[in-house]
């Protein structure tokens, strides 16, 4: 006798359906190796176990919003060799999110900012963190969009209470009113209490240059790179050019003619 169909039921209302994924296997190999009941049992929890799990990464990756799949494995630091490689994997330990500091990670474009950032995310989310990534153009459009829904102060608390907050292209536009007022009154509620991790092209010194209120802007920076890790990013683009088709003798010339 089967006693699958009879399990259906009673695995869903248990909420276990995820084991009938490898019922049939497990049942198989317990019979082929002579498992004890109790062996057999534990593998199938195992599964249970590995299920949610994976499947919990995997709502928290979603959740998180990173543009693309980026993870630290796939970090090629030979590319460009400056880059301080002990620096970083010390990083994707997350010591810096029980300290509640920030990275920042500054450097020409291409140079792998984004990737390194997002692939840190990926580190804090498989500890237990939760993330978010978000542009800097982004995230000044969602708190726009919260002000004039009078949900602003909802929008930014919740900004300010994610265990680890990515700012992507600091700086790549200029700040405006009230943005440098959005972008301190974030940090403010994030300092010494949350991670954070922003990327710029702008060298650390000329962070200040991006507020058009210097005083304010100064504070700013004061909380941000205070305890702060940076990381600098040089060397060449991972976006090169594609190589250029070759080009006929002959060239068009006014008139449709070639010569």
């Amino acid at each position: 006798m089967n006693p699958i169909p009879e399990l259906i039921p009673m695995l869903k209302q248990l909420r276990l359906s995820g084991i009938l994924d490898s019922l049939e296997v497990r049942n198989r190999q317990a019979i082929e190796e002579k498992f004890a009941y109790t062996d057999f049992l534990a593998m199938l929890i195992q599964d249970e176990v590995a299920r949610r799990t994976q499947r919990k990464l995997t709502m928290a990756v979603r959740r998180a919003n990173f543009r693309n799949h980026k993870t630290m494995e796939e970090f090629d630091f030979s590319f460009n060799p400056k880059i301080n490689r002990a620096q970083v994997l010390d990083l994707a330990t997350c010591r810096f999110m029980e300290e509640k500091a920030c990275i920042l990670i500054a450097g020409p474009c291409g140079t792998g900012k984004s990737h390194l950032a997002q692939a840190l995310g990926h580190c804090a989310i498989r500890i237990g963190y939760n993330v978010l990534f978000l542009t800097q153009t982004k995230m000044f459009g969602q708190l726009n969009a919260a002000r004039a829904t009078n949900s602003y102060d909802r929008r930014l608390a919740a900004l300010a209470k994610v265990d680890l907050l990515i700012i992507d292209d600091f700086g790549l536009k200029p700040l405006r009113s009230p943005q440098d007022e959005d972008f301190h009154d974030l940090i403010a509620e994030r300092y010494e209490r949350k991670g954070t991790i922003i990327t710029s092209n702008l060298d650390l010194s000329e962070w200040g240059d991006a507020f058009p209120n210097k005083l304010l802007g100064a504070a700013t920076i004061d909380r941000i790179r205070h305890g702060a890790y940076n990381v600098i990013l040089d060397g060449k683009s991972f976006r090169s050019e594609k190589p250029l088709a070759s080009t006929s003798k002959s060239t068009i010339v006014k008139g449709g003619k070639t010569n």
